[in-house]
């Protein structure tokens, strides 16, 4: 989503990266792999150097991040910080008493600190339901700091990444964060495409 509707433009420029290694990335090797590999990626918006993009590529196991956050939000001024967190999972996480039948997927739900008092783009993540891993650190760590944060998490019942799934992300373009950052949509259409199928070769 972040690719074709957000960063596929000169406005961004890499300033940073994480280097992680654990037995869920995808290679033994942190020395010759890719930084889009197993890295998260920071991009700084040239035109206003306040704004900050990450794009974690990689998985964050549970003993990795506390370090991820304090290397991350280390370097913030944490006053007048917002964030914003896009994260996907399987349907079958999703709890509901309604029959799982009728559930047309993907679809999102939002979850936000205390401090976040601008308006969610979907409906709030129903009870008993749950979020996990690096986006749940995230925004634990945003309501601990007070930092006003927003979680839209993405329930798709497909294992591969489709344009279905991505463009289910689309309402946030209305939101008042991403609504300067978007490109236009026909465009970031067609970049979607042509990104799914670099990827499936």
């Amino acid at each position: 989503f972040l690719s074709s509707f957000i960063l596929d433009s000169v406005c961004w420029e890499v300033v940073g990266v994480v280097k992680l290694w654990n037995e869920w990335c995808r290679t033994s090797s942190t020395t010759n792999v890719l930084p889009t590999d197993s890295f998260c990626l920071f991009y700084r918006l040239i035109s206003d150097p306040t704004v900050l993009l990450c794009q974690c590529s990689c998985y964050v196991a549970e003993d990795q991040q506390f370090q991820w956050l304090e290397k991350v939000f280390g370097s913030m001024q944490k006053k007048g910080l917002q964030v914003t967190i896009l994260s996907t999972c399987p349907v079958a996480d999703y709890k509901t008493q309604e029959s799982t039948l009728t559930l047309v997927s993907p679809f999102l739900r939002a979850l936000k600190t205390k401090e976040f008092q601008e308006q969610v783009c979907c409906p709030l993540l129903e009870q008993p339901n749950i979020v996990r891993d690096l986006p749940a650190a995230v925004l634990s760590y945003c309501q601990v700091w007070q930092i006003p944060a927003v979680l839209y998490q993405c329930y798709t019942d497909v294992i591969k990444l489709d344009t279905v799934t991505i463009e289910a992300f689309k309402p946030l373009l209305s939101s008042k964060v991403l609504k300067s950052l978007a490109k236009d949509a026909s465009e970031s259409s067609k970049i979607l495409k042509k990104f799914l199928t670099t990827n499936d070769g």
